[in-house]
């Protein structure tokens, strides 16, 4: 009893310990966002500020442009989430429900898809999308090419983010019980209906939690930004964080100001969907 006593004793004060040294910097960039740089730079980073302004916000959100940003950020995200999430769960159903011969294959291709290197494929990608010509489409396809468009940034976070989906959905599909296939195969449903109408309502959990974490996986890609978009009004949000940077000075209090703007949707979707989320997490956990 007095070993499990000071084992949660323990285990309370490591997490407590840990949760503090994390939110060390987060505090700190929080309290520089508000401050002049003045201050920060002749006090240091982690004193006491002695003036809060909202200047560093009206700043950043002036000089990133941000407005502009994240409508590019949205127009990219929502597609790509609702793409990614119906995909997926299409595959997860025809994996998962029935038997036939690929099923196993299939589902070990997306996963094996979802483990490759994103870095890997980036010259093979780049020289594709080079040769894929676009009609031109106001504020989606700027360029004349694949490269260069929303399109094509679409594109590739279905491509990647639908193994990671597919593999977390079917297995949630095969704890349901294959009865309500068979009794509505009975009943005269289609294999459309049966997907639709009884088998993805039964998944709410599974996909709130994973349209949370692919919001946030989506909303914060910076490598496929910068690597496929040249211009840079089509940048999203987090790409444009470096137009508060200059050539031979950063102010990193503007910095702090415009990651926080940033980070404000995520956050926000997090707590409105976190029971969701929770409740996405654990289903499945007793069987």
């Amino acid at each position: 009893m007095i070993t499990s006593v000071r084992s949660r004793v323990f285990a309370q004060i490591f997490l407590i310990t840990i949760v503090f040294l994390w939110m060390i910097p987060i505090i700190g960039m929080i309290i520089s966002s508000f401050r002049p740089y003045s201050e920060t730079s002749s006090d240091g980073f982690f004193s006491w500020p002695d003036t809060l302004t909202l200047s560093n916000f009206s700043g950043a959100w002036e000089r990133g442009d941000m407005l502009r940003h994240w409508l590019v950020t949205f127009a990219v995200l929502v597609p790509a989430l609702f793409l990614v999430l119906f995909f997926s769960s299409m595959v997860a159903f025809a994996v998962s429900r029935y038997s036939w011969k690929f099923n196993i294959a299939l589902l070990m291709l997306f996963t094996a898809g979802n483990l490759l290197p994103q870095q890997s494929i980036i010259i093979p990608l780049f020289e594709i999308y080079n040769r894929v010509p676009l009609p031109e489409i106001p504020f989606l396809v700027n360029s004349g090419e694949l490269r260069g468009s929303l399109i094509g940034l679409i594109l590739i976070h279905v491509a990647f983010q639908s193994g990671f989906c597919t593999f977390v959905l079917s297995n949630y599909m095969k704890t349901l019980p294959k009865e309500l296939n068979e009794a509505s195969m009975v009943d005269g449903a289609s294999l459309w209906r049966q997907y639709w109408q009884i088998i993805l309502p039964l998944t709410r959990p599974a996909l709130a939690a994973l349209a949370t974490l692919e919001f946030a996986w989506i909303y914060n890609d910076y490598f496929w930004a910068v690597a496929l978009i040249q211009n840079g009004n089509d940048l999203p949000i987090t790409s444009s964080l470096r137009n508060l940077s200059g050539e031979f000075f950063t102010d990193d209090n503007l910095v702090a100001a415009g990651s926080l703007i940033v980070v404000a949707p995520t956050v926000l979707i997090y707590i409105l969907l976190r029971k969701q989320f929770i409740a996405g997490l654990s289903v499945g956990a007793n069987k």
